[in-house]
């Protein structure tokens, strides 16, 4: 069976959605500082990863295959549509990209590009004005374009689970938190209280249902000093 009947070896489609999906990346996320490159950076090794296994060369299919074989007979596994490996396992016999599982990425990833996009506006905002970002998405959470990442990465997942992708997943989580971490140094640096005050009122990664904290008084000396406000956020 040849790669072109397996739908693998397909080099230029490779590099056609590595360069796609960056260059949506690049114009979502407009990285400038040596903290966003490196985020950025990881992204894009994710992608590259990806649709090299989907489009060049199934690795993560040749590992699996003897497993695969011997679990699910029946199904020609040196197929692209049977690299859609949760679609395949999960007993769904459809085409592939209708499947449960794809229908979820779809979700995941699109949701993370908006995000991306919508997180941009109100941070190029900020950074030009010399303030704190706090509209937009950076109303409900500190990082939301971290989140916007993982967002995709998770959706490709679920589309097209590979061995070297699976465990770089955990490391870029790792990766974004202590991004993460370093900017709020820098932030409450620059910003000082404002910017611990935000932490306070806002969670990093996860929107809080309910009413959003309301700001501390400053006047009022029961309130939290900002030692302790950090001790409270920095978590």
């Amino acid at each position: 069976m040849t790669h072109d009947a397996q739908g693998y070896g397909l080099w230029s489609l490779v590099i056609l959605n590595s360069a796609l999906f960056i260059f949506f990346g690049f114009s979502f996320f407009k990285p400038k500082s040596a903290r966003d490159w490196r985020s950025f950076g990881a992204f894009s090794a994710f992608l590259v990863a990806l649709f090299t296994e989907m489009y060049g060369f199934p690795l993560t299919i040749y590992l699996m295959l003897p497993w695969l074989r011997t679990n699910f007979p029946g199904i020609n596994w040196l197929t692209h549509d049977s690299g859609h490996l949760l679609e395949e396992m999960f007993g769904w016999r459809g085409n592939p990209h209708f499947g449960p599982f794809h229908i979820l990425s779809d979700i995941f990833i699109g949701g993370g590009f908006w995000l991306l996009a919508a997180s941009w506006p109100p941070l190029y905002q900020a950074q030009k004005d010399g303030r704190i970002a706090t509209s937009g998405p950076y109303a409900k959470i500190r990082h939301p374009q971290y989140v916007a990442f993982v967002l995709v990465m998770f959706g490709f997942l679920l589309q097209w689970p590979t061995v070297l992708t699976l465990a770089m997943f955990p490391i870029l989580l790792f990766m974004y938190w202590r991004l993460g971490k370093s900017e709020e140094r820098d932030s409450i640096a620059a910003f000082g209280a404002d910017y611990l005050d935000y932490m306070r009122t806002t969670p990093a990664y996860f929107p809080r249902l309910g009413r959003r904290p309301a700001a501390p008084d400053a006047s009022n000396p029961a309130n939290l000093s900002t030692k302790e406000t950090f001790h409270v956020v920095d978590r």
